[in-house]
């Protein structure tokens, strides 16, 4: 098997492509089991944010795992697979390991640097293990990544430029209100995992008096508690938005919240602009309300857009650095483990020529008592496994060096093993491949 992800995200499509192929948290079960339903497809994991939507897998062949893939994608968002190609990235291999640890450590986001991003992938990782649909391969894959997504913000200052997305739509904002958002009133829609994090940092940013909403009346009132705000009933959504500076929605529906009808009176109660800034995917603001006088709407792709998403270049490159020792100890691991079937099948070996010899030597010596044979045998596995012990300790440390995918085949063909391949696509990865 080899690793293949495939994915699109602000960087390849725009919104409404990503609000098309968004999954919500609670169809991601039944998309995962149709991925692993694929012919092509052993393993699979998806990840599914508010600028990007991916699929790690496990496969075994480059142009049928990506049909595979493609085809529930197109299945699910409705894209013809020949429009949605152009929106994909494909990483293979090595490519698809070092892309997922650069997911993980912030580099690939809007907001380089962010930690929010390891969140998500830590939840994505547990939904595949609630299906098992994470086998060996990306079980260690997203263990990885999570752990080089730690290292880099532990050990370097990448995310010192912008916490997450929130701050640099915050940063937008601030430029349409002339430059301070302390002492604005806003109001956040959505007490899930974004909202939360927009109530944290319109906090920390001196924003208020801030309110929250959110159809379940229970999650809003818990998180005003915890930051001092005021949960407002959803059905005052309405009024609320003609009283507020600053909205930030953040929900997970799946048709817009914030419609034509709804902001257009919010707006004839106001004297001034209403920002609103629209987190979600899909989209909570109607695309037909966008053009509202005195709506200011910053969205992914304004987010995407703007140009004060990144850190500084040393900062980048030291979580580069990282990276690339990580992506290195990764590939030695699956060359490390292509090797074990073949030890495994060598040692088998030995123990069928000690057997088949000590049952010519029963036959040859019926004199021998069970206490003697138990002995001849005690010594032939011993002798056996001397032999054997350094040869193969010495082969897998070769296997983990780069080049070490041979040893493998040569140890195949010294000794006539005969591997299943059913065996070498569960336990041994391939390297490489189309990038």
């Amino acid at each position: 098997m080899n690793l293949l992800s495939i994915g699109a995200s602000y960087r390849t499509a725009d919104v409404a492509v990503l609000e098309r192929l968004a999954i919500p948290e609670s169809d991601v079960p039944d998309l995962l089991q149709k991925l692993v339903a694929q012919p092509y497809v052993g393993e699979a994991v998806v990840v599914s944010t508010c600028n990007r939507v991916e699929v790690y897998a496990a496969v075994s062949g480059f142009h049928g795992g990506l049909g595979d893939i493609c085809n529930v994608l197109s299945e699910h968002s409705g894209i013809p697979a020949t429009e949605l190609a152009g929106h994909l990235y494909v990483h293979y291999g090595e490519a698809a390991v070092r892309h997922s640890f650069r997911v993980s450590s912030g580099l690939d986001s809007m907001v380089v640097g962010e930690a929010q991003i390891l969140g998500q992938l830590r939840d994505s990782y547990h939904a595949a293990t609630e299906v098992d649909s994470a086998g060996r391969l990306l079980h260690e894959l997203m263990q990885q990544a999570l752990r080089v997504g730690k290292r880099a913000h532990a050990e370097t200052g990448i995310d010192r430029a912008g916490q997450s997305v929130v701050t640099a739509a915050l940063d937008v904002a601030a430029d349409h209100l002339g430059g301070d958002l302390e002492g604005r009133s806003a109001l956040v829609i959505g007490a899930g995992a974004m909202g939360a994090l927009s109530v944290a940092t319109l906090t920390r940013t001196g924003v208020g008096p801030l309110r929250i909403t959110n159809r379940s009346a229970e999650r809003a009132d818990r998180l005003a508690e915890a930051y001092g705000a005021v949960a407002v009933p959803f059905e005052d959504l309405e009024r609320v938005l003609g009283e507020v500076d600053i909205v930030v929605s953040a929900t997970a529906s799946t048709e817009p919240v914030l419609t034509r009808d709804r902001l257009s009176t919010a707006l004839s109660a106001k004297k001034d602009q209403l920002i609103v800034l629209d987190l979600a995917v899909p989209r909570d603001v109607a695309p037909d309300a966008t053009d509202l006088p005195g709506l200011v709407v910053v969205d992914i792709d304004s987010l995407a857009a703007s140009r004060r998403t990144h850190p500084a270049a040393a900062e980048t490159a030291a979580v580069e650095q990282i990276v690339a020792g990580e992506v290195d100890n990764f590939l030695g691991w699956l060359r490390g483990a292509e090797i074990a079937p073949t030890v495994a099948a060598l040692r088998t070996r030995a123990e069928e020529v000690v057997s088949a010899e000590m049952r010519k030597l029963v036959s040859r010596r019926p004199e021998f008592t069970e206490e003697q044979r138990a002995d001849v045998s005690r010594t032939l596995h011993r002798v056996v496994q001397q032999l054997l012990h350094s040869p193969t300790v010495r082969v897998r440390q070769l296997a983990a060096e780069p080049g070490g995918d041979q040893y493998a085949a040569l140890l195949r063909e010294l000794f006539d093993l005969d591997v299943p391949l059913a065996t070498q696509a569960n336990a041994v990865p391939e390297i490489g491949g189309k990038a």
